[in-house]
């Protein structure tokens, strides 16, 4: 299979990465909850991950609190931060994962930037909004449908600036772009383990700037005479047994993403991404591509793209079609009733892919 999909999940996983879930399974038990040897290894196996991630992501190990998924976490921080009623400024690029639970707390919602891949555009909207009143802001880094790479470090400085608490939707970036906790002074910031690190479903990570308010609550293999969750990270976000082998691989591809180098792994995927977009453009398809882009390519042809995708997919290539779980980003780009193909490199991107793709592409046109 040549496999191009993602920016849904990393494919293969890492044989490192399969090794560790392996080794965890055999050698766990429960994180906290033992002195005994089974239930230390977890807690190193744990902490390992947590330290990994946080040289990483430039924090200390206890901002790195493990959750779900990238959605999980971002669930989190806008439970910690929005309160329904609340003015709340977001990019023209969100997933779902941003704006339902947004809608669920019926805020004032403001969409600032809409054009792709225009940084000029996207600060000065966002500058705008923020001017008029904001209680918080949450903004992707890049749009998991057309990998435009937003302006995050200046639009992290104009929320600084405003006295604006912000989340940052790690989603695709994490793993392939620079992305510090530090730097970005943001108050969450949520990624997945399976994406950009390589890791297996099920193991994300959320960074803490602040202390959240915890929206699961339970046992936590600490302050177990409270009733109250714990006032202290990781423990206050983290009820629940852990899934220690999903973290366990997380750490593995943590480990391979930082000894290849983030700039290695994106310089690969936007190479992939800039040959892909111009041999579509030379094909006649309707391609969103520019500047500021990551490993990511939508396109539009004649065929709907349900169908075009299905056919490749019956070639053996795996691309993704439609929305994308995110309408906001496709009403952006004036895409809406038609969706998008997607292409998205990983950290195998190379030539042979994009050209198996290509040829593929072309079987299905013919």
């Amino acid at each position: 299979m040549t496999y191009l999909d993602h920016g849904a999940t990393s494919f293969p996983k890492l044989p490192e990465v399969r090794r560790a879930v392996h080794k965890a399974l055999e050698r766990c038990a429960n994180p906290g909850r033992g002195g005994y040897g089974a239930a230390m290894e977890a807690a190193k196996t744990v902490y390992g991950c947590r330290e990994a991630a946080a040289k990483l992501f430039e924090c200390a190990p206890e901002q790195v609190v493990f959750t779900a998924n990238c959605t999980h976490g971002l669930n989190i921080a806008i439970e910690t931060l929005v309160k329904p009623g609340s003015r709340v400024v977001v990019s023209g690029f969100e997933h779902n994962a941003v704006t339902r639970p947004l809608y669920a707390r019926k805020v004032g919602l403001t969409v600032a930037g809409r054009r792709l891949f225009d940084w000029a555009d996207t600060l000065d909207s966002f500058a705008a909004a923020l001017k008029k009143g904001a209680d918080a802001a949450v903004f992707t880094h890049v749009s998991n449908v057309f990998g435009y790479i937003l302006p995050v470090e200046e639009m992290a400085a104009l929320c600084r600036s405003a006295g604006v608490p912000f989340i940052l939707d790690a989603a695709q970036s994490a793993g392939v772009l620079p992305v510090s906790l530090k730097k970005l002074g943001a108050d969450y910031i949520a990624m997945p383990g399976h994406k950009g690190l390589l890791g297996p479903q099920g193991a994300g990570i959320l960074l803490c700037g602040s202390l959240p308010k915890p929206l699961l609550h339970g046992g936590t293999g600490s302050a177990s005479r409270l009733q109250e969750m714990p006032d202290f990270l990781p423990d206050r976000a983290e009820a629940g047994t852990l899934n220690v082998p999903g973290i366990a691989g997380l750490a593995a591809g943590i480990r391979y993403v930082s000894q290849e180098g983030t700039a290695a792994i994106a310089r690969r995927e936007r190479r992939q991404a800039r040959y892909c977009a111009e041999a579509l453009k030379n094909r006649g398809f309707r391609v969103f591509s520019g500047e500021h882009q990551g490993g990511t390519v939508s396109f539009v042809g004649k065929t709907d793209c349900e169908e075009l995708a299905a056919a490749l997919a019956q070639q053996g290539i795996a691309v993704r079609s439609g929305l994308h779980c995110a309408p906001l980003a496709h009403e952006s780009a004036g895409t809406l009733d038609t969706g998008t193909v997607r292409v998205s490199f990983g950290y195998n991107a190379c030539d042979a892919q994009t050209r198996q793709f290509l040829q593929g592409l072309d079987g299905v046109r013919a």
